[in-house]
């Protein structure tokens, strides 16, 4: 054989095994990539699925704060009762039926009428057979989900507090967080007709909060006010018995609202994604200290003293006016848009009492009327329109509110939501339960 041709084949049948490992070195990595991006994904979720979780224990303390003594007990079992049913519940039905997955009866309106009930991936799984190899686990997807539809029940009730009765309330919390809000939800989240339409609701200042506060302002109405509430054309004030509890219910929920708005960024496999979990951060920390300012100031100037329940709700209007769009907005922006909302508070607390619309913590102003501003809000940093914000609005509180209403008429009817005038004087806490939050003081 020729020398001149003998050196170049015997480089060239070297270079086969290390051009070959280096291929396979190649995909590996690639896997190793996709494998970090699935991992990271459902670490995200995972993560932010317990700090919303933990918000179940700031809905608790704010409730039992801005109660009176005795009827904290109920709120504490209403608590535990409602996010207990919501879990039971959005598995059996609702998960399903917010995420149909193309199987829509009607399509883009209105999922399979038997939905599946929501399955786990297997024991082990590879990522060759995760649900989805390019998302994440579905058991980080889903429980990430259902503390938001857990969140929901939660707002209704403390606007309710203190004249309902426990297990119609408790119904209405299962087909709340089982029927109601997965619909609705499915409509934006679910790859329903909103999110064709353009609508935007990053993490769910209407999907979430203002739904839940239609469900609670349909209660409220045919609930009525506590009794004593409103005499002789006054708003009598009926103090909450434990201030410092409602002020950790309300940074247990500030806390909680970085899982809530963070999460909701859905990702966390490239630093791109990292950033924006930072961004999202910063600004819903930003809003919500923006709203407690703006109520302390406001209402130092109206009442001449601050007010700390409005403080509290002020903090938590700005945390619901960011959520609708926390990624894009300048701490500047988030800073306006939260004051906002703390504004809105102070205003709509007392309309709404000039109205005789019982809402015993300021749920309906919170998660509602703030929730109005910042999916509003949207339009000055997202993508959205003014028409498609304002349809999507309309349609998700319009259709809670319709459905909680026909609910509740028929509670009402069939088994009654109220308790007597009797146990309500004497405090749901003996009359529903036989028990007291605290047992060794009078009540109050």
């Amino acid at each position: 054989m020729n020398k001149k041709l003998l050196i170049p084949t015997l480089f060239a049948a070297a270079a086969l095994p290390v051009m070959g490992m280096a291929q396979e070195a190649e995909e590996a990595a690639a896997v190793a990539s996709d494998e970090f991006v699935w991992i990271m994904n459902s670490l995200l979720f995972l993560i932010g699925g317990f700090l919303v979780f933990f918000m179940a224990a700031g809905f608790a303390m704010l409730e039992g704060g801005l109660v009176r003594s005795k009827n904290a007990t109920t709120q504490m079992t209403k608590n535990v009762g409602l996010f207990s049913i919501a879990a039971i519940m959005y598995w059996l039905v609702g998960y399903n039926l917010m995420y149909p997955l193309g199987d829509w009866a009607i399509e883009g309106y209105f999922s399979a009428l038997f939905p599946s009930v929501g399955v786990l991936e297997a024991v082990g799984v590879t990522l060759a057979d995760a649900d989805d190899s390019s998302y994440a686990s579905t058991g980080s997807d889903y429980i990430f989900q259902l503390m938001f539809c857990a969140a929901t029940a939660s707002i209704v009730s403390g606007a309710l507090a203190e004249r309902i009765k426990l297990w119609p309330f408790l119904i209405f919390s299962a087909i709340l967080t089982g029927f109601i809000y997965p619909l609705t939800a499915s409509w934006q989240w679910g790859g329903g007709w909103l999110s064709e339409a353009g609508f935007s609701d990053f993490a769910g200042s209407t999907v979430v909060h203002a739904c839940g506060a239609a469900a609670a302002l349909a209660g409220a109405i045919v609930l009525g006010p506590r009794l004593g509430k409103y005499k002789d054309g006054q708003v009598v004030p009926m103090p909450g018995s434990n201030l410092p509890l409602a002020t950790l219910g309300m940074f247990i929920l500030w806390l909680g609202w970085f899982g809530f708005n963070g999460g909701s960024q859905l990702a966390m496999g490239s630093v791109g994604d990292v950033a924006d979990v930072s961004r999202i951060f910063s600004n819903t920390n930003m809003a919500a200290s923006a709203g407690a300012v703006t109520a302390l100031i406001l209402t130092q100037i109206l009442y001449k003293k601050p007010d700390l329940t409005m403080v509290l709700n002020g903090a938590l209007a700005g945390l619901v006016s960011i959520t609708a769009e926390p990624l894009a907005p300048t701490l500047f922006g988030a800073l306006w848009i939260g004051a906002i909302g703390g504004v809105i508070v102070v205003f709509t607390v007392p309309m709404l009492d000039k109205m005789k619309i019982d809402d015993v913590v300021g749920a309906i102003p919170v998660h509602g009327f703030a929730g109005i501003w910042g999916t509003f809000a949207v339009v000055f940093y997202g993508d959205a329109s003014v028409g498609t914000q304002v349809l999507g609005m309309v349609a998700i509180i319009g259709a809670t509110f319709v459905m909680s209403l026909v609910v509740w008429g028929i509670l009402r009817a069939v088994v009654g939501i109220r308790v007597s005038e009797e146990a309500e004087i004497a405090g749901l806490d003996n009359s529903e339960l036989g028990m007291e939050a605290y047992p060794d003081f009078s009540n109050g």
